[in-house]
C-alpha cells in the first residue's frame, strides 16, 4: 500500500499497529479499503471539530489517524504494496489533514475565537509544506527511499498526536471561547476573537501554535538536508 519503508519514530509506531492490521486483514479489508475508512472518520472529526465538540473531536481525529499507520501495516505484512496504493495513501492523508484543520478553523470562528482559526490555517500550511517539501526532494531525485521520511521534528505522525492531544484537552478543559465580556446589549467587547478567555481555548491555541512551528523547523531541516545532499553530488 504504502512506498518505501520509513524510519525512526514511523517504524515503531507501525509496528506496534501490524497486530490490529492483521485482524483487519482476516476480517476481509484491504488496505486500500483502510485508507478510506480512515479518511472517512477523519472528516467525521472535522465535522465534530466544526460543530465545537471538541473533545470528540479529538477522539475521533486520532483514531481516523490511526488507521494511516494500519494501511500500511497491512500492505507490508501481506506483501500487498504497490505504488497505487501509496499513491492514494498520501493523497487521502493531505485530504483529511486539510479537512481537519477547515474544521477547527469553522469552529473556532463559530466561538468567535478568531486567534485559534488564524492558528489553524497557519498550522495547515505549515504542515503542508512539510509533505510537499518531501515530495518535490523525493522527486527530484534527492532523500531517496527513508531519508526524507526521517528528516526534521514533525511528520504527520507527530502532528497527529499533538493536534488529537490539543482537542482533547480543549474540550476536557470546557471549550473554546473567544475573549471579552458581554454588554447588556449582547455585544462583545472582546480584541476581535484575538485572545484566548478559556483554559480549552489556550491549550487548542498552543498545540496549533506547536505544530506551526515544528512544521516550520521541519521544511527548514529538509532544505538543508537537500542542499546538502545536493553540494555532495556536485562535489563527487
Amino acid at each position: 500500500m504504502t512506498g518505501p519503508e520509513p524510519v525512526g519514530v514511523r517504524v515503531r509506531m507501525r509496528h506496534l499497529g501490524e497486530p490490529v492490521a492483521l485482524l483487519f486483514g482476516r476480517l476481509g479489508l484491504t488496505p486500500n479499503g483502510l485508507t478510506l475508512i480512515g479518511f472517512g472518520i477523519t472528516v467525521a472529526g472535522a465535522a465534530l471539530a466544526g460543530l465545537g465538540l471538541w473533545l470528540a473531536a479529538g477522539i475521533v481525529v486520532f483514531v481516523g489517524g490511526a488507521f494511516d499507520l494500519l494501511d500500511g501495516a497491512l500492505a507490508r505484512a501481506t506483501g500487498r504494496a504497490s505504488t497505487v496504493g501509496a499513491f492514494l495513501d498520501s493523497v487521502f492523508d493531505r485530504w483529511g489533514e486539510s479537512v481537519v484543520y477547515t474544521g477547527i478553523v469553522i469552529g473556532c470562528l463559530n466561538a468567535d475565537f478568531n486567534l485559534g482559526a488564524i492558528l489553524a490555517a497557519v498550522a495547515m500550511s505549515e504542515a503542508f509544506l512539510v509533505s510537499y517539501a518531501r515530495a518535490r526532494a523525493e522527486g527530484l531525485g534527492f532523500g531517496g527511499g527513508s531519508g526524507m521520511a526521517a528528516v526534521g521534528l514533525a511528520p504527520r505522525e507527530v502532528r497527529l498526536v499533538i493536534l488529537s492531544l490539543g482537542l482533547l484537552a480543549s474540550g476536557l478543559l470546557g471549550g473554546v471561547q473567544a475573549a471579552g465580556t458581554t454588554t447588556g446589549t449582547g455585544t462583545s467587547t472582546g480584541a476581535w476573537g484575538l485572545a484566548a478567555d478559556s483554559d480549552g481555548a489556550r491549550v487548542l491555541a498552543a498545540a496549533l501554535s506547536l505544530i506551526a512551528i515544528l512544521a516550520t523547523i521541519t521544511v527548514i531541516q529538509r532544505i538543508i538536508h537537500v542542499t546538502k545532499q545536493a553540494a555532495s553530488s556536485d562535489g563527487k
